[in-house]
């Protein structure tokens, strides 16, 4: 009584020709969401990949842990590592952070500090 039909048949007319404009919506926000997330987290995965492959004995570096070592001995999987002069430790290649320095070298310009005179 309160309700018109004409109302009521318009509603579905209209709902069928806006999904091809849903469908653009929906292939837009995937690669707007692919382009932001997904292929920067995918070349940053990449590069710590390739930070660990390049771990060799002498480097300096950041464990899983926060625990800060030198490399002894490195094979494929495993690091023998010093976290003391009288302290080595077996860590797996995996659960490495980084090599410690690495990120101040590369994203951080140094300037020549000033000596003060005395």
């Amino acid at each position: 009584m309160l309700i018109n039909n004409a109302f009521a048949q318009a509603a579905g007319g209209a709902a069928s020709t806006s999904s091809l404009g849903l469908i653009v919506q929906l292939v837009l926000i995937f690669l707007v969401f692919y382009f932001i997330l997904l292929r920067p987290q995918k070349k940053r995965i990449l590069e710590h990949e390739a930070q660990l492959r390049a771990i060799k004995a002498g480097n300096t570096i950041i464990t899983g842990g926060g625990i800060i070592a030198k490399v002894k001995k490195a094979d494929e999987e495993k690091l023998t590592v010093s976290i003391s002069p009288t302290t080595e430790i077996v860590v797996l290649r995996e659960t490495v952070r980084g090599i410690y320095g690495a990120e101040e070298s590369s994203s951080v310009k140094e300037t020549p500090s000033k000596k003060r005179k005395n």
